[in-house]
């Protein structure tokens, strides 16, 4: 059955201006969501609504506020295997990974629920008697969260669940094409008991969104900014947020190598480099760009990667695969292009490239109704090549070698990017040399490039983000700001610096 959804703001269904139509990318033809979406100035209303709840929202207690996410966790978790099934049918991500995507909203709750308790500021000594020093963490304000739609429920989690404990108002913009998945986890967030207005979620396209974003912050009405998506909008809303003094938390895209040393566990490596870069059909922000491999080990782990690629599960999402559709119709189209940037010098090991057909099929999967593409390992691939230096979203990965360490670690941050990366090796030393100088944000020893974990810093630097991070206790500060406060109880005006007291010491005392 086809859900009709509308924005909601401050508790109340809210007038479309456009219609879009979420389908499902494994069977194109099915449609998930008929998606009413707003305009720019509904996107500013909404700030204004939840600027307004946002002032007795921040009067909550902060441990209440911790129980009502506790709430959240446990309803989350009561309707897991529904909202998987949905994320499955909307996006295309296998049913597997769909659940284990929930669980990481319910691991996020579980943290953050303590949190409550331990929003603590800090007690200082004064340099004067009879006063006191004290920080306090205080709420940004109105939070408006743009979020892509790969990980439909669990990244946006990273945002709200934070902004809301420390006494935010948030206003969700979620991926169109992940809309029902997005309704559907706003329903169970606000069925905790959270007051209307302080979570509102507005459907848009993104050139609404940006004129409502650019509005709001004119207004006063956004104090910060949370976006994730790709490195080229990221760069257009941190100008945007730059113009108004703010500095929004941004978490971008990705080119994630991964090294792998000749001392490496060869089969380990294969099987964390078929799941980074061919899970979600490669569509994370964290899948593997490219395996920088040892040139003495290069055509033992090619022959090994490209036969575990060509055996990998291609197929119905529902069912036990490792790779279902791309996302949407737009991604498979930008897909496309990427292989065009396949050239002369390259060796694509895996056989055809391009969708998956009746005329060009994968064994017997035609890929009937949907958008599926073959899996693509390309050899060969130069530091100054577009697949080298470029984010590719999709399952492709490239493979190239290297001599040194000290090269594989240059050919790692040559792209620019620095989101995660990813080094096998059983040497300590290799370990904590490429930790300290590589760019990434997050690095996996003898791991795959993706596994964020709810109590990690998660983000990254360069063209992947602006060094802020989410997750784990590190995004109370994108979340609050500190507020330091001294209390003089002496009776008369002590002046900083100036009313110290001093105690001079013999500095000509000599034994």
């Amino acid at each position: 059955m086809t859900r009709h959804i509308v924005s909601v703001i401050g508790g109340k269904d809210s007038q479309a201006a456009a219609p879009y139509k979420s389908v499902n990318p494994a069977r194109v033809e099915q449609v998930v969501a008929e998606v009413g979406l707003a305009d720019a100035e509904t996107f500013a209303g909404a700030c204004r609504v939840g600027a307004g709840a946002q002032r007795d929202w921040a009067k909550v207690p902060a441990p209440v506020r911790g129980r009502v996410i506790a709430s959240i966790g446990r309803l989350v978790e009561e309707n897991a295997e529904t909202l998987a099934r949905l994320v499955t049918d909307e996006i295309g991500k296998p049913y597997a990974e769909a659940l284990g995507e929930v669980r990481e909203i319910v691991d996020t709750c579980d943290f953050f629920l303590g949190e409550g308790r331990r929003l603590y500021g800090q007690t200082v000594p004064s340099e004067m008697p009879d006063k006191s020093l004290f920080t306090f963490r205080v709420p940004v304000g109105v939070a408006a969260i743009i979020t892509a739609g790969n990980f439909p429920v669990a990244v946006p989690s990273w945002y709200l669940v934070p902004a809301l404990l420390c006494g935010n108002a948030v206003i969700w913009k979620p991926a169109e094409y992940a809309a029902a998945s997005a309704h559907s986890l706003y329903r169970l967030f606000a069925a905790a008991g959270l007051p209307d207005g302080v979570l509102n979620i507005v459907f848009a396209d993104g050139a609404a969104t940006f004129a409502g974003l650019d509005q709001a912050l004119g207004e006063g009405s956004v104090q910060k900014v949370g976006f994730t998506g790709s490195s080229e909008v990221g760069r257009k809303i941190g100008e945007l947020c730059g113009r108004h003094l703010q500095s929004p938390c941004l978490e971008l895209g990705g080119k994630n190598p991964m090294v792998i040393m000749p001392d490496a566990d060869l089969d380990l490596a294969v099987e964390g480099a078929l799941f980074a870069g061919f899970g979600t059909a490669g569509q994370r922000c964290t899948s593997l760009g490219t395996v920088i491999v040892h040139e003495s080990i290069h055509d033992d782990f090619v022959a090994r990667y490209t036969a575990a690629v060509r055996a990998a599960s291609i197929g119905d999402p529902t069912g036990d695969v490792i790779c279902g559709p791309l996302l949407d119709h737009k991604f498979a189209d930008r897909f496309e292009e990427y292989l065009t940037w396949v050239e002369p010098h390259h060796q694509v090991l895996t056989g055809p490239t391009g969708k998956i057909t009746e005329s060009s099929p994968r064994g017997e999967f035609t890929g009937d109704g949907g958008l599926y593409y073959h899996p693509v390992v390309v050899d060969g691939v130069r530091p100054d090549d577009r697949l080298f230096l470029e984010e590719t979203f999709g399952p492709i990965v490239g493979v190239t070698t290297f001599e040194t360490l000290d090269e594989a670690i240059h050919l790692a941050n040559k792209p620019g990017y620095g989101l995660s990366s990813s080094i096998y090796t059983t040497n300590p030393t290799s370990v904590f040399r490429f930790r300290e100088s590589v760019s990434a944000g997050m690095l996996s020893v003898n791991n795959s490039t993706s596994g964020a974990e709810a109590h990690l810093p998660f983000g990254g630097n360069g063209k992947s983000g602006n060094g802020s991070r989410q997750s784990g206790m590190w995004v109370l500060d994108q979340f609050t700001r500190w507020q330091a406060m001294n209390w003089d109880y002496s009776g008369h005006l002590q002046k900083a610096q100036m009313d110290v007291a001093e105690i001079i010491p013999d500095t000509g005392f000599r034994l």
